[in-house]
């Protein structure tokens, strides 16, 4: 059924965007707005000369609105019932639903899948949500029957992990339906364990499953460096790949406890070495020869303002990876900070490598995996950038 919906306005040619379909309106783009808005509203964006173009949620906030159709009317229903088959789908073409090697990916992202604000990890048959706006949180109620009908006999638990976020409707950081679930799965047939009730985001980070893969065709008889390891998961691929020996350093002591239970799943004596302690201090003077570095540390930009010191951070650990590992040696490096440009990025990393003297040659340019899909008219979707470099 066809709601009423609240309506905003643009100002004079401002909608130049959303005829090409970009999911965002922001907030200097908008007539003033009436006082009857809440946040989480769906409303009806029009153009200046009163043509709808579209329909999303009200977020208030810099990104004002967040596209949710662009179509002439609106059906909340319809809409869900779509975008999440077609969100399934894809994972099904992608190999993933189905697959016995990997049970954990992500089935629902955001703007990749047009649905804005609702993210969905799958970790063998829990499902844990992430809400990041009002108006998806609103409709938790109406996505839990959808993803139990659209994947029978699948799931056995739904977990909402919102809390954090600030956006969840009623109760968040709890099972919503089903009973709780050990949090073991599979990736690419190694056993991993999800922490969805503590860890960081959603457990694990899924986005960067062919990153571990090509780390694990890289290691064999290497000397490793997993620095902002988190729970291990380029260091169990690395130890599957021939890996020497590994060491991993993060500064939570959560998480390495999980690591060391991802390694004993996985191997009965692995040449490992875990290490508890702030990266950036580690990375000034490394304690050991290294052949292979990974760098994956958390968001450095998180925010525009941040922008001048989270270069400074992204360059001050490449220069000390890049000004120690071995001639020869290989550096995977990361930024997952969505206002960074990938440019930009490897822009500091190349003024690293000038800085530390060493000569860089791109083996690959690394991205999110497959499940985290871009949209073309979305290009902040392109979120994780990565090098794999040979170092000289």
């Amino acid at each position: 059924m066809i709601e009423n919906h609240k309506t905003v306005q643009l100002k004079p040619g401002r909608e130049g965007s959303l005829r090409r379909r970009h999911p965002w309106v922001f907030s200097g783009a908008l007539q003033p707005l009436s006082a009857e808005l809440q946040e989480g509203d769906v409303v009806g964006v029009k153009a200046f000369g009163g043509e709808v173009v579209g329909y999303g949620h009200y977020c208030g906030g810099s990104i004002a609105v967040k596209m949710l159709s662009f179509e002439k009317s609106f059906d909340a229903d319809a809409y869900l019932d779509k975008k999440l088959s077609r969100a399934i789908e894809l994972r099904r073409k992608l190999g993933l639903l189905g697959s016995s090697e990997t049970t954990g990916f992500r089935l629902v992202h955001a703007e990749g899948d047009d649905l804005p604000g609702l993210i969905v990890d799958l970790y063998e048959a829990t499902a844990v949500l992430q809400f990041h706006s009002v108006g998806m949180a609103r409709w938790r109620d109406r996505l839990i029957p959808l993803l139990q009908r659209k994947l029978p006999g699948r799931l056995k638990a739904i977990y909402d992990k919102s809390k954090d976020l600030g956006t969840a409707e009623g109760p968040s950081n709890a099972y919503v339906w089903g009973e709780p679930q050990s949090g073991e799965f599979k990736e690419n047939g190694l056993c991993f364990f999800a922490d969805w009730e503590h860890g960081q985001k959603t457990g694990f980070f899924l986005d960067q499953r062919d990153n571990r893969k090509l780390v694990g065709s890289l290691a064999s008889g290497k000397r490793v460096l997993n620095c902002f390891s988190y729970t291990g998961g380029f260091s169990v691929y690395a130890l599957s790949g021939g890996a020497l020996s590994v060491t991993s350093v993060d500064a939570s002591a959560a998480a390495l406890a999980i690591l060391e239970r991802n390694l004993e799943r996985n191997f009965s004596n692995p040449a490992h070495r875990t290490l508890e302690a702030d990266c950036m201090k580690f990375l000034e003077k490394l304690d050991a020869p290294y052949d292979l570095v990974i760098l994956d540390p958390p968001a450095f930009v998180k925010h525009r303002s941040a922008l001048r010191s989270g270069i400074k951070g992204y360059e001050f650990i490449n220069l000390a990876a890049l000004s120690q590992i071995e001639p020869g040696g290989i550096l995977c490096t990361f930024s997952c900070s969505q206002l960074l440009p990938r440019a930009d990025f490897y822009d500091v990393v190349e003024r690293a490598a000038k800085k530390a003297g060493r000569e860089i040659t791109v083996i690959s340019e690394l991205h999110q995996a497959a499940c985290h899909p871009v949209h073309p008219n979305h290009p902040e979707g392109d979120y994780l950038k990565g090098l794999a470099l040979e170092v000289k």
